[in-house]
């Protein structure tokens, strides 16, 4: 019984908190800059407001652009439900679900590149174009912080994994944190890689992507996109929080962390500007060799 309130309390969790790391993002920028901001569910606000409106179709577009907001989200809603927010199983957690974890975020991207290309929009083609191009060198960073966990816990399993004692394998995990911690900001476009509040369409990547899309199907996207934050923060905070934790206590910590992670974005924008594109691949590559070195310590 009480592994079922521990997996609804993820279920709700995955649900219900993303868009207010948005909003403690927004709050922090908005301090950094001598304003008040927006308060903190003005997120959920937009959302709900996204989802009365009607949404505008170009003639030129197939299902895969309507569809792409919807499984994109759905993909994310899974690979969420792969990782735990403390100990115990994950709410769909199986042996070898690290491979599923990562692949489910690759379906996300093929998606809503295919869809920024079905607008025929030279500008979407171009979003999609440079997606692709980070996400080739920010998925070799994932997969060498899993083998690292892999490594440490002796399991395929991402409950497992992060609940393997690090025994004197601090720097590792250390390194892999700080990987994934870059491959987030990517991911989740981000400054330095991406400005989400950018409408320069020769700067922009993601949101170029999705600059046709409105209404319910934007509401997604967004929606979507703050629950990648959540999953990603998830598991860099796991990283950080030592074993052994209650599995409330260590739910409550993780959650606490997330904010601590909404917190660090926001000081990250405020205090950085965005890298140009020529510099991007050297930051992906060197988030990368963190991961690589990280492995290689853990091997050693």
């Amino acid at each position: 019984m009480n592994a079922l309130w521990v997996h609804a309390f993820d279920v709700a969790a995955m649900l219900m908190a993303p868009p207010l790391l948005v909003g403690v993002i927004n709050r922090v920028k908005a301090r950094f800059a001598g304003r008040r901001g927006p308060p903190l569910l003005q997120p959920y606000r937009d959302l709900a407001r996204l989802l009365r409106k009607d949404m505008v179709l170009s003639r030129t577009t197939s299902w895969i652009f309507w569809a792409a907001p919807i499984v994109t989200l759905i993909a994310t809603l899974f690979a969420g439900l792969l990782l735990p927010l403390g100990p115990g199983a994950s709410v769909l957690g199986f042996e070898g679900d690290l491979v599923l974890f990562a692949y489910l975020f690759a379906l996300g991207r093929f998606f809503t590149t295919a869809a920024a290309l079905d607008t025929g929009s030279p500008f979407c083609g171009m979003g999609a174009a440079r997606e692709v191009s980070y996400a080739c060198l920010a998925e070799p960073a994932v997969f060498f912080a899993l083998l690292c966990l892999v490594r440490l816990s002796g399991s395929l399993s991402l409950g497992a994994m992060l609940e393997a004692p690090a025994q004197g394998h601090a720097a590792s995990l250390v390194l892999c944190g700080v990987g994934l911690f870059v491959v987030l900001l990517l991911e989740c476009s981000r400054v330095p890689f991406d400005d989400p509040n950018t409408h320069l369409e020769l700067t922009m990547v993601h949101e170029v992507m999705v600059l046709d899309h409105s209404g319910p199907l934007l509401g997604a996207i967004l929606y979507g996109a703050a629950m990648k934050m959540f999953v990603l923060g998830t598991l860099v905070v796991r990283l950080a929080l030592p074993v052994g934790l209650d599995e409330w206590a260590a739910r409550g910590l993780t959650l606490v962390g997330l904010i601590g992670v909404a917190v660090g974005i926001g000081v990250i924008e405020s205090v950085t500007a965005r890298a140009r594109l020529r510099k991007i691949p050297n930051l992906v590559a060197g988030a990368a060799l963190l991961t690589a070195f990280g492995f290689i310590l853990m091997v050693h």
